[in-house]
C-alpha cells in the first residue's frame, strides 16, 4: 500500500526540479536465507554525483548490481528513466544498457587485452564500426580521462593503480553513457591519486551531462564531490542528502561515520558545529 502512495507522490515533480533518472521502490534482496536490503527506496537524480556510503557487508555493490540486473530482486520496483526494468523486453533491456557505464571496483579490466582493446570491449559488443573508427574512439575515451596515448597498447599490468582506474573509466565511457555507476572508484589510491580521480568525475559530471552513482567509503569523495549522500544501514536507505543531512542525523552509525575524528578533521571549519 505504501509503496504506491511513495511512487505516485514523487511522480508530481514541481516545475524545474531535477528528474528521477532511477527510481527504487520497496527493494528486497536476499541470498538464501541472507536479507541484504528490505524495504529500500531510493532516487537518484539527473545531473547528480550521489555517493552511496554504507558499513563494510552491508550491500552497497549489491544495490548497484541489482539495478543493473545482475542481482535478482525478491521485491520491490526499479524505474531507470521512468521505464520499470521488469516490463522491458531483452530487446528494450539491450538498449538501456547502453545508456549505462559501470567501473566495477579494482578495474576488472582484462589482462589478456591491451588498454585500448579494453576500452574497445563495449563498442565491439554494441556498435558495428570499422577498426580504424574503433582505434579512434579508443583514443578520444584515453583523452577524456587523462591517460597519456602511449598508454593504449600498454597490457593493464603495466600501469600503475591509478592509471589503471582511468583505464576502466574510459571503458566504462566507451559508449557514450547517460549514467555511469563507480564502484569504489578511489580505493586503493594515495590521496593525492584519489583526490585527482574525484577532480576527474567532476569535470566529466559537468562536460557530458553525466549522472554519477559512487558507491564509496572515501570521506574526501563524499565531502568534495558528492552533491548529495544516500547512507545504507540496517537494510535500507537511513538518511539521504547533504554533507549537513549525515551530521544532523541520530542514528548511531551515521553519527560514528561523519562524527569520528577522521572525518571530523576532513570537515570544513564552518560545519564542525554541526555535529557536536
Amino acid at each position: 500500500m505504501t509503496q504506491q502512495n511513495h511512487s505516485h507522490s514523487d511522480r508530481t515533480q514541481a516545475p524545474g526540479e531535477p528528474e528521477a533518472v532511477i527510481r527504487v521502490r520497496d527493494l528486497k534482496v536476499a541470498f538464501g536465507d541472507k536479507v541484504i536490503m528490505d524495504g529500500l527506496n531510493l532516487d537518484v537524480l539527473r545531473g547528480e554525483i550521489l555517493g552511496f556510503v554504507g558499513g563494510s557487508g552491508q550491500g552497497k555493490s549489491v544495490l548497484t548490481r541489482t539495478i543493473l540486473g545482475l542481482v535478482r530482486k525478491r521485491r520491490g520496483t526499479i524505474e531507470v528513466f521512468g521505464e520499470d526494468v521488469d516490463d522491458l523486453s531483452p530487446q528494450q533491456r539491450r538498449v538501456l544498457e547502453r545508456r549505462f557505464g559501470v567501473m566495477f571496483q579494482q578495474g576488472a579490466l582484462f589482462s589478456a587485452l591491451t588498454v585500448k582493446q579494453n576500452i574497445q570491449v563495449p563498442m565491439r559488443e554494441y556498435l558495428h564500426l570499422s577498426p580504424d573508427l574503433l582505434d579512434e574512439l579508443a583514443m578520444v575515451k584515453l583523452d577524456l580521462v587523462g591517460l597519456p596515448r602511449d598508454a593504449a597498447d600498454k597490457a593493464p599490468s603495466e600501469l600503475s593503480g591509478g592509471m589503471i582506474k582511468r583505464a576502466a573509466l574510459a571503458r566504462a565511457l566507451a559508449l557514450d553513457p547517460e549514467i555511469v555507476f563507480l564502484d569504489e572508484p578511489t580505493s586503493g589510491l594515495d590521496p593525492i591519486g584519489a583526490a585527482e580521480f574525484d577532480d576527474l568525475i567532476m569535470t566529466l559530471k559537468q562536460t557530458l551531462g553525466l549522472t554519477v552513482f559512487m558507491v564509496t567509503h572515501d570521506l574526501d569523495s563524499l565531502y568534495h564531490a558528492c552533491d548529495r549522500i544516500a547512507a545504507l544501514a540496517d537494510k535500507k536507505v537511513i538518511a539521504v542528502g547533504t554533507l549537513a543531512t549525515m551530521l544532523a542525523s541520530d542514528h548511531p552509525w551515521l553519527k560514528a561515520y561523519f562524527g569520528g575524528e577522521r572525518a571530523m578533521a576532513r570537515l570544513p571549519a564552518g560545519e564542525q558545529g554541526h555535529s557536536s
